[in-house]
C-alpha cells in the first residue's frame, strides 16, 4: 500500500512543476474572462438575433459570379434585390473567397474579425493599463467577449460583414502617428530595417487609405488629417486610396468604371432610408417623417452641423493630447452624416466607451490626490490637539460617477439594442404605431451617436506624445517670432 501511494505521489510531480509558477490571483483572472466570455455569450443569446450570414452569402456569391466571367454589378442575390454595393477594390480583396465554400469564407471571417478586434482593444487599452498598472492581457480578455456581445460587433460577425477588419485599419493608423510623435525612442540600434520602419510610423494614413478605397466613408478621416495638419499622413492616405484604385481600373477597369458612374449614385441598392437598422440621421429623419425616402433639404443642413460640430470638436480635442477621442468622434461623425449607416456600421461606439470609462477613472484619481493634498496640508498647519480638516471621504468616490455612468449606459444599450422590437416598415407599418416611445426606441441608437458627437469628453493630456508634440511645435513658433 505504501509503495502505490509512493508511485501515485511520484505521477503528480509533473502537475505539481507546471502549477508551481501559477498563482492564486492568475486562476482567478482566468475565471473572469471564462465568465465574461460566457455572459457575452448569453446576452448575444438574449439579445442579438438569427444569423446566417446573410451579407457573406451575398459577397460570397457575387465573387463566384465575377470570378465566371460576369459583370460585378449586375449580380443580383437569389431571391432578393440585393447585389454587389462596394467600390472595386473590395471585390479584388474579396475574391478569393470564390474558391472557396460559403460556410468557409463565413467563419474565416469571423476569426479573422475577431483577431482585429482583439488587436484593436490592445491597441486602445494599453496606455491605460499601463498607467493603472493592470495585466493587458486580462484587461483585453473581458473586454473582448464585452464587446462582441454589443449590437455593431455581433451584426458584424453574424451576417459576415467587414467592419472590424476596417476598424483595424484605422486604429493601425493611429498607432503609426503615437509611434510618430514618439520617434526616436520606439528602436534600438540593432534593430532591422523593417522593424525601423514599422515602429517609425511614417506608413501613417496607409490604413485609412485602404479602407476608404474598401468602403468610402473612411474617407472622412482624411479630411480630418489635413485639417489637423497632418499632412505627411494625409497624402499617404490619399496616395494609397488612389493607388489602388487606379490599379484596380488596371485589373478591372469595366466594373471600376461602372461602380463609378453608375453604382456609385444609386443608394437605393443598399435598402430604403427609414429602415430600422439604419441608425444614421437621415434615417431618424425619414422615420420622424413617416416616409421611406429622407427630406433632403433638412438632412443636408443638418449633416452640415454636425459635420462643423464633429471635426472642430475632434481638432479640439487633439490640440489637447487626446487623438484617441478625436479619431472617435471623426468615426462616429462619418455614422451620423452618412446615408446609410446600419447598425452594424456603429463600431465607433466601443472606443467611446473606453474614452468614457478612462475619463472616471482619471477623474476619480485626480480627485484622490486633491483629497491627500488637503490631508498633507492640514496636517501641516492644524494647531497641537486638532484632528485636521475632515474631508468627506465620498468625494473621489463620487468624482468620475457621471462618465462612469454615462459609459455603462452607453453600453448596455448597444448590447440590448432597444430598436429591434419596434421595427416597423413601411408602408404596412407606420414607424409610430407605438407611439412616442416606441419611436424613441426605434431611433435610440442613432439618437446616441448624435449626443456622443456633441458631448463626447477628451481627456487633456492623455497621449503624452500628441501633447509634447504640440508644444514642441508652439515652441519652435514662438522661436521664430
Amino acid at each position: 500500500m505504501p509503495a502505490t501511494v509512493g508511485r501515485r505521489v511520484e505521477r503528480l510531480a509533473p502537475v505539481r512543476r507546471l502549477t508551481r509558477g501559477i498563482d492564486r490571483r492568475t486562476v482567478v483572472r482566468i475565471g473572469i474572462v471564462a465568465a465574461a466570455a460566457y455572459a457575452a455569450w448569453l446576452a448575444i443569446g438574449a439579445f442579438g438575433r438569427p444569423y446566417n450570414f446573410f451579407d457573406m452569402r451575398i459577397y460570397h456569391g457575387a465573387m463566384v459570379w465575377w470570378a465566371g466571367g460576369e459583370p460585378l454589378y449586375q449580380f443580383i442575390a437569389p431571391k432578393t434585390t440585393l447585389g454587389f454595393t462596394y467600390p472595386p477594390f473590395a471585390g479584388l480583396a474579396m475574391l478569393p473567397m470564390a474558391h472557396l465554400p460559403m460556410a468557409v469564407a463565413g467563419w474565416l471571417n469571423v476569426i479573422g474579425s475577431i483577431a482585429a478586434l482583439t488587436v484593436v482593444l490592445a491597441a486602445l487599452l494599453r496606455p491605460i493599463v499601463d498607467r493603472l498598472g493592470w495585466p493587458l492581457w486580462f484587461t483585453v480578455g473581458i473586454a473582448v467577449p464585452l464587446a462582441v456581445a454589443t449590437e455593431p460587433v455581433r451584426e458584424t460577425l453574424g451576417y459576415g460583414q467587414v467592419n472590424l477588419l476596417l476598424f483595424a485599419l484605422i486604429i493601425a493608423d493611429l498607432v503609426a502617428l503615437r509611434w510618430r510623435a514618439r520617434r526616436g525612442t520606439r528602436h534600438r540600434s540593432d534593430d532591422g530595417p523593417l522593424r525601423r520602419f514599422v515602429l517609425s510610423g511614417v506608413w501613417a494614413g496607409a490604413g485609412i487609405g485602404l479602407a476608404s478605397s474598401i468602403k468610402l466613408t473612411p474617407a472622412l478621416f482624411i479630411v480630418y488629417l489635413m485639417l489637423t495638419r497632418q499632412w505627411r499622413a494625409a497624402f499617404t492616405a490619399i496616395g494609397t486610396a488612389a493607388g489602388v484604385t487606379l490599379g484596380t481600373f488596371a485589373v478591372a477597369g469595366r466594373d471600376s468604371a461602372t461602380y463609378f458612374t453608375s453604382v456609385l449614385w444609386q443608394t437605393e441598392r443598399v435598402g430604403a432610408a427609414d429602415m430600422t437598422p439604419n441608425q444614421s440621421l437621415a434615417g431618424v429623419l425619414a422615420r420622424l417623417y413617416d416616409s421611406i425616402e429622407t427630406p433632403g433639404l433638412l438632412w443636408l443642413s443638418f449633416s452640415v452641423l454636425m459635420l462643423a460640430l464633429g471635426l472642430s470638436r475632434a481638432m479640439s480635442a487633439r490640440a489637447d493630447g487626446d487623438e484617441l477621442t478625436a479619431f472617435t468622434l471623426v468615426g462616429l461623425t462619418t455614422n451620423v452624416i452618412s446615408p446609410i449607416s446600419w447598425s452594424h456600421h456603429l463600431v465607433w461606439v466601443i472606443p467611446a466607451v473606453v474614452v468614457l470609462a478612462d475619463a472616471a477613472v482619471r477623474r476619480r484619481d485626480a480627485s484622490r490626490g486633491l483629497l491627500l493634498r488637503a490631508g498633507h496640508l492640514a496636517g501641516n498647519n492644524t494647531p497641537p490637539g486638532v484632528t485636521g480638516l475632515r474631508t468627506p471621504i465620498w468625494f473621489p468616490t463620487l468624482t468620475g460617477l457621471r462618465h462612469a455612468v454615462a459609459a455603462l449606459g452607453l453600453y448596455l444599450l448597444f448590447v440590448i439594442s432597444p430598436i429591434w422590437p419596434y421595427e416597423h416598415q413601411l408602408p404596412e407599418v407606420s414607424h409610430y404605431q407605438d407611439g412616442l416611445f416606441g419611436a424613441l426606441m426605434e431611433n435610440s441608437l442613432a439618437l446616441a451617436l448624435i449626443v456622443l458627437v456633441a458631448a463626447l469628453p477628451w481627456r487633456p493630456g492623455a497621449e503624452p506624445a500628441f501633447y509634447a508634440d504640440r508644444l514642441h511645435r508652439a515652441g519652435l513658433a514662438r522661436a521664430g517670432r
